[in-house]
């Protein structure tokens, strides 16, 4: 991949995990953006040594060794998952048109920026696609001719997107919270399984009960019948499965896919719809399995 040189912004976002960083800035580093925006939370200061933490988990992303105009956001306080993710997106999408988006603890494979970078430049004036992502966790798949599909489902350990998706972006869920009947559900979701989770999880962020950012992206995702492009290999590995972590407290043998390499040039749909049956898989492992959904109900819990 020498002839290839990354265009498209990279944001990495950060807390207090200085070990799961390391391994993240270390393949950003690879990368070489030309532009790097770090995003990072402050300390809780009623938990001891979590300054510390952050400060440390700073430091792993102070010395850039290549050519690279850098912009830090660090919050003095800490504002929580919702607030930190938000805002610091909404400060992003402010200077640039396009961002690749990687997590402290999503580590990614080479392919995954330059799968992002030139889809990304593909899709730029496409209204219809509001989101690309690094992640697939469906098991055993047939041979694919492609090496994307069009999905449903905004997964968000390791994406991009565009400012002129990001607007549509609103993490006070104003628009769920404003219209009180829901029957529009069932016009978009035929599981009732699945209906009930997205109940639940837009509930539980409009109300404050979770402190989360993703399900508000997922609800303006599937509010504007968006498209999200997903790689039928998994690009990125998510190593945030630890007792101290925010919401990926336990590991999930289904979701702990190992990241891998595509080739390119990169074999394109040749139609632009939504693949049912893989969504169909991807509900059948996220929503069908009644725990499964209720623990990723409960990844989401508010920091004490």
């Amino acid at each position: 991949m020498s002839h290839w040189s990354l265009r498209t912004p990279v944001v990495l976002i950060i807390y207090n995990r200085p070990d799961t960083t390391r391994e993240v800035f270390t393949k950003v580093a690879q990368a070489c953006p030309r532009n790097l925006f770090v995003i990072a939370d402050g300390p809780r200061r009623e938990r001891p040594g979590d300054d510390e933490r952050c400060d440390a988990a700073r430091s792993v992303v102070a010395d850039i060794q290549w050519d690279c105009n850098v912009l830090r956001n660090y919050a003095d306080e800490n504002l929580g998952c919702k607030q930190r993710v938000a805002t610091g997106l909404d400060w992003v999408f402010s200077l640039v048109d396009d961002a690749i988006i990687l997590e402290d603890d999503c580590v990614p494979s080479e392919s995954f920026f330059r799968f992002c970078d030139e889809l990304l430049e593909r899709y730029r004036e496409d209204e219809r696609v509001m989101h690309i992502s690094g992640d697939n966790f469906l098991a055993n798949q047939p041979n694919r001719i492609f090496d994307y599909y069009f999905s449903r489902y905004p997964h968000v350990w390791g994406w991009a997107t565009w400012r002129r998706a990001w607007r549509y972006f609103d993490v006070t869920m104003k628009h769920w919270k404003e219209v009180p009947d829901k029957r529009w559900l069932m016009q978009v979701f035929n599981s009732v399984n699945e209906r009930r989770f997205w109940k639940h999880a837009w509930d539980s962020v409009a109300t404050g009960a979770i402190d989360t950012w993703d399900y508000q992206w997922a609800f303006a995702c599937i509010v504007e019948s968006s498209l999200c492009i997903a790689p039928f290999r998994n690009l990125v590995t998510n190593i945030g499965f630890l007792a101290e972590s925010t919401h990926t407290r336990h590991a999930n043998p289904r979701l702990a896919v190992p990241a891998s390499e595509l080739e390119f040039p990169l074999r394109h749909p040749e139609l632009m719809v939504r693949d049912v049956a893989a969504d169909n898989d991807d509900a059948d492992l996220f929503f069908t399995n009644a725990g499964l959904a209720r623990r990723l109900l409960q990844r989401v819990v508010r920091r004490v």
